[in-house]
């Protein structure tokens, strides 16, 4: 999402469903491209994601056009969507990205197309990673540059345990299942 959003050194990024396995990446990875991040989420797990590196955390019931407010981000990093959309679009900056690789909060959202031309924005779908993002993300592993979080791990004879600690949307980053 990063590379097709073509996250630069200054840029602000905002990235909604911080908390999870995706999002707790994609702050690291913003962070190491040099970007200033944002990370929507609820306030319990503000601390985790600051030291994951984002910069400032805003609960996910805030105004985005209040905090961090109309025409502040450079680029959306949206694992959500929902009925916040229409408020990641106006957060967005004239000429901003928008990159979407989720819809955890809902599939359907309302466009007003007025936005999307008037502010020149680009909207871009992620699902089939660039040639070289596979090998770029396992180098910053090695060097410890970025750490995968997993939040808790379980047998696959545990799996509804697993689905149920997911449903509750307490955790921080992965939950894994052994096989």
């Amino acid at each position: 999402m990063l590379t097709r959003a073509n996250v630069k050194t200054g840029e602000r990024v905002l990235v909604t469903g911080a908390s999870g396995g995706v999002g707790s990446a994609a702050i690291q990875l913003a962070k190491a491209r040099g970007a200033r991040v944002w990370a929507v989420t609820s306030p319990a797990k503000s601390d985790a994601l600051r030291e994951l590196g984002a910069d400032e955390t805003i609960s996910r019931e805030t105004d985005l056009t209040v905090v961090p407010g109309l025409n502040s981000v450079d680029v959306v990093i949206d694992l959500v969507a929902g009925e916040k959309w229409p408020q990641y679009l106006e957060a967005l900056r004239p000429g901003g990205r928008y990159a979407v690789a989720g819809a955890i909060a809902g599939p359907l959202v309302e466009l007003d197309v007025r936005t999307l031309y008037l502010k020149d924005l680009s909207l871009i779908g992620c699902t089939v990673l660039e040639p070289e993002v596979f090998n770029n993300l396992i180098k910053r592993i090695e060097q410890g540059a970025i750490k995968p979080v997993v939040a808790r791990s379980f047998a696959l004879e545990e799996i509804c345990d697993a689905q149920s600690l997911f449903l509750k949307k307490q955790h921080v980053g992965k939950i894994v299942l052994r096989i």
